[in-house]
């Protein structure tokens, strides 16, 4: 069985005062939660099943996406009672000694390969295969250098605002069953502890590189560049909505939620449909107070695949 985890539990302290409410996962980008976005990609690649780690604010997430059938994939939990680190949730999931299986953040938007990670994974036989991308940072002062080990202030190279290029990891890892046994059930354990265990062993660590698009939607920079690209972006995102890449922005608003061929109802009908579930106005509604939810507009709304 092919099989994904998805990290979904952390508290999103960088993305704060939004993740006050919303675990990081459901942050919207354009008209849907990032974790929507995952799940599709995974159903996509054909993944069989799916289990959702989560922690903070779990019970959204759980909701939100039941038990898959909504996607087309199984999706399940493992909810940690305390938090274990980027990677401590991995060896109290069940059932993952049977093949080699993908583990992600919940928050990354990237239109990766995942099939041809899982394939690489594979051929090549290591315990893990970390998936990088090359970052170019630049720093915006200009750096000194002194390098004069007899006068230490000296001054030996000046460089205005240098430009600096690293292969980061981005947060997606297949790994092979036998990486399991560097890990132990309610242990406090994050990425490189765990891939620096696996090279102390002399294990084997392999890199996955692409050219992919890629953002980390937990840093504020890249969450705004999300929203503001992945309108641009969202035919490589999502690739079943799309397959032409034809669809125009009104196409997408008569449509809002973006249902499978199925859906036999009038534009008017899922017009209604959306209407009923918008927020409320600023004034009272139904009795409620203003502000607030009613039993037909609820504060977070699910769309269906």
């Amino acid at each position: 069985m092919k099989r994904a985890v998805v990290l979904a539990g952390g508290l999103g302290m960088r993305l704060r005062p939004y993740t006050a409410v919303l675990p990081k996962p459901l942050m919207p980008v354009g008209d849907r939660p990032v974790l929507d976005i995952v799940i599709r990609q995974l159903r996509h690649h054909e993944f069989e099943r799916v289990t959702i780690a989560t922690g903070y604010l779990a019970e959204l997430i759980e909701a939100f996406f039941r038990d898959g059938g909504d996607y087309g994939v199984p999706v399940d939990y493992h909810r940690e009672q305390t938090p274990l680190g980027t990677a401590g949730a991995i060896a109290s999931v069940e059932g993952l000694d049977a093949a080699p299986f993908l583990v992600m953040n919940g928050d990354v938007l990237t239109d990766l390969d995942y099939t041809a990670l899982m394939h690489q994974h594979l051929e090549t036989q290591a315990a893990a295969t970390i998936a990088t991308i090359t970052r170019d940072i630049q720093v915006s002062l200009g750096v000194l250098h002194f390098q004069d080990p007899h006068q230490p202030d000296r001054l030996t190279s000046y460089v205005e605002k240098p430009n600096f290029e690293f292969e980061a990891s981005m947060g997606v890892y297949a790994f092979s069953p036998r990486a399991l046994a560097y890990m132990t059930p309610n242990e406090r354990l994050d990425f490189p502890d765990l891939i620096r265990r696996l090279l102390d062993a002399g294990e084997v660590v392999r890199a996955y590189r692409s050219e992919c698009y890629w953002l980390d939607i937990g840093r504020h920079d890249d969450y705004e560049q999300a929203l503001e690209e992945f309108e641009r972006m969202r035919h490589r995102l999502i690739p079943e909505e799309y397959p032409d890449e034809r669809r125009t922005h009104d196409d997408r608003r008569a449509d809002a939620q973006r249902r499978d061929d199925g859906d036999r109802r009038t534009p008017d009908e899922r017009r209604e449909g959306e209407e009923r579930r918008q927020l409320p106005g600023p004034g009272a509604v139904d009795g409620q107070p203003p502000g607030l939810p009613t039993a037909d507009r609820p504060l977070l709304r699910r769309l269906e695949p």
